[in-house]
């Protein structure tokens, strides 16, 4: 990683211990930042990335910020559904939460990681850069309908 934000606390795979907070969390990212055509069920979600060991959690004395793996390729694997609840927002956590899971899995080994971001949101796309990430390329949804 280029840069590995200074904040206090760490990386934990999150816990069933946790589920309700995260489930409540997975609603406001799902509510902040998907299409209306792409909500899923909070529920199921974080049931599942639970299951799979694929949800991480920046703990700073409570958690503070969540993340997951979410793709895996032949070489690199997909971080998403990094969220901070306002009352944590502009202290770091989102920022060493990604660094700190990218770190670790390049670690294992995998050649890369990314993810994908809203061009639109320059706040997460300058955190990501800061971080290390470098834009490679575009991608669009086409939805058909009845």
């Amino acid at each position: 990683m280029q840069f590995f934000p200074q904040v206090s606390g760490h990386l934990q795979l999150a816990t069933h211990a946790e589920q309700q907070r995260l489930e409540s969390w997975c609603q406001e990212l799902i509510a902040e930042a998907l299409d209306e055509r792409k909500k899923g069920d909070a529920k199921s979600l974080i049931e599942r990335f639970l299951y799979q060991q694929r949800l991480y959690t920046w703990q700073d004395r409570v958690p503070v910020s969540i993340v997951h793996v979410a793709r895996f390729t032949p070489n690199g694997v997909g971080i998403s559904g990094v969220y901070t609840p306002p009352p944590y927002r502009s202290k770091g956590y989102a920022s060493a939460c990604v660094a700190a899971l990218s770190q670790s899995l390049l670690n294992l080994g995998y050649k890369s990681c990314f993810l994908i971001t809203d061009l639109s949101n320059p706040t997460s796309n300058q955190i990501y850069q800061k971080i290390g990430y470098q834009p490679v390329g575009d991608a669009c949804d086409y939805w058909f309908e009845d």
